[in-house]
């Protein structure tokens, strides 16, 4: 069963529900009919009971023998039988009848050989104590051939029934799953080269279209991710070809003749310059790595974030001044978090903020307790970021300003902001990115708790 096809289980299951329901609309038929004629073949009897009683006071205390036999012609599959108080048989149609009849009074069913009789057993005079016994047979094998017949025409409609559901079943659900196969035939086409491939959804069927709009969703996630890995492969080979080649540059022109200890002192401090770019990267996108699976060990503890926040502005004062940038912290709140991770994050945005804010500009640390969470808002002055551009500031080795070149680490290289959010997200909160009206916002919102 777990190899069959959804067709086959489908027309099964059709043909499966058709014969119960067909079978028991049949059995329900053919106890209604019988029920029908056990009530006819009482009332039939009853009918002549009367009959036989009013024939027998008619006689006048004479032989009402013939006139029974008379009342008795009129049905020709109508059997009587009269015994006295004694038990002495009174009284026969000329009809035959089984030998053994039932005793107890009121209507029965016998079956002998050939035939089959309803038997109705009554006195006949039911007032008196020693009344004869009166026995009414009624010949029903015709009754009984009919329900046989009926009931041989009821499996047969249901195992025609059960057939013809069956094919039909199987055809119309191969027709239904038709949009499956087409979804099958375009999912099978998708490679890491067609990845814009989509489903159509218009003309699915109700039940399938949030089926292929996930899938045309996955797929959309999947191009972006694959689109953003090469794109990351490239800034990867981008980033480290500048350093590569200043050292072997540097390295080449250094052997090129015979040179000073002084000479070559001052090569291998170059080259250590490049060598701690590279390993400063390569760190950092372990680091990334690291956060992408989940990996980066927390160590929670209390944050007073007003003053951790001072700590920075603190670190950062020097660096504003020589660019005439004023710095500013508003509110505070208590949370849980990594000291050390918190501090890298709002590091890189302040270090992002001062690096592009205009001279005579300012720079701001808003904190906001909001509900069961904290805002944090680092916000600077001067010329903002075009709409088109924020969601892409988060990603790596994205640079908002394209002709700005590699600087002395990797934060300057387009991991900031990466690493910024990759540390919020591991604190189970989000960043995101306003610009409007002359002020560019980097918004932080961090549990209290986690």
């Amino acid at each position: 069963m777990s190899r069959w096809s959804l067709s086959n289980r489908l027309a099964l299951l059709f043909a499966a529900c058709t014969a119960v329901v067909s079978l028991f609309a049949g059995v329900l038929f053919s106890r209604g009919s019988e029920a029908h004629f056990v009530e006819l073949d009482r009332q039939l009897l009853e009918t002549q009971l009367i009959g036989v009683r009013r024939a027998v006071q008619d006689t006048h205390g004479h032989d009402p023998r013939m006139r029974l036999d008379d009342e008795l012609s009129r049905q020709a599959d109508l059997t009587l039988r009269i015994k006295d108080s004694n038990g002495t048989q009174w009284h026969g149609s000329p009809i035959p009848a089984p030998p053994e009849l039932p005793e107890r009074p009121g209507l029965s069913t016998l079956r002998d050989a050939d035939n089959d009789y309803r038997v109705l057993n009554a006195l006949l005079y039911p007032d008196r104590t020693d009344s004869p016994q009166l026995t009414l047979l009624l010949n029903i094998t015709h009754h009984q051939h009919f329900l046989q017949r009926m009931q041989r025409l009821i499996w047969l409609t249901v195992g025609l029934s059960a057939l013809a559901t069956a094919l039909l079943g199987a055809w119309a659900a191969r027709r239904g799953l038709r949009p499956l196969r087409r979804m099958g035939a375009i999912a099978s086409s998708v490679s890491a080269r067609s990845l814009n491939a989509r489903l159509p959804e218009e003309h699915m069927p109700v039940e399938l279209a949030e089926l292929a709009r996930s899938i045309n969703d996955m797929l959309g996630r999947l191009d972006d991710a694959f689109q953003r890995l090469s794109a990351f492969s490239a800034d990867i080979a981008h980033e480290l070809r500048t350093p590569l080649s200043n050292l072997l540059t540097h390295t080449q022109v250094t052997l090129t003749r015979e040179r000073s200890l002084e000479d070559y002192r001052e090569a291998l401090h170059g080259n250590l310059e490049e060598l701690q770019w590279m390993a400063q990267l390569i760190n950092d996108m372990l680091y990334l790595a690291k956060a992408d699976h989940g990996l980066l060990a927390l160590h929670r503890e209390p944050l007073q974030l007003a003053e951790e926040v001072d700590i920075l502005l603190d670190f950062f004062a020097p660096l504003a001044e020589d660019f005439n940038v004023r710095l500013g912290r508003d509110g505070e709140s208590l949370i849980e978090g990594d000291r050390n991770m918190l501090r890298r994050a709002l590091s890189n945005l302040l270090d992002n903020a001062l690096r592009f804010t205009p001279s005579g500009g300012e720079v701001r640390v808003r904190i906001v307790d909001v509900g069961q969470g904290v805002s944090v808002c680092v916000e600077n002055n001067g010329e903002g970021v075009p709409a088109d551009l924020l969601p892409r500031l988060f990603d790596r080795f994205y640079r908002a300003d394209p002709s700005r070149q590699e600087g002395s680490s990797s934060e300057h290289a387009g991991l900031g902001l990466a690493i910024t959010r990759s540390i919020i997200r591991a604190h189970g909160g989000d960043i995101r990115c306003e610009s409007a009206e002359g002020w560019t916002r980097f918004v932080i919102e961090l549990p209290k708790n986690k």
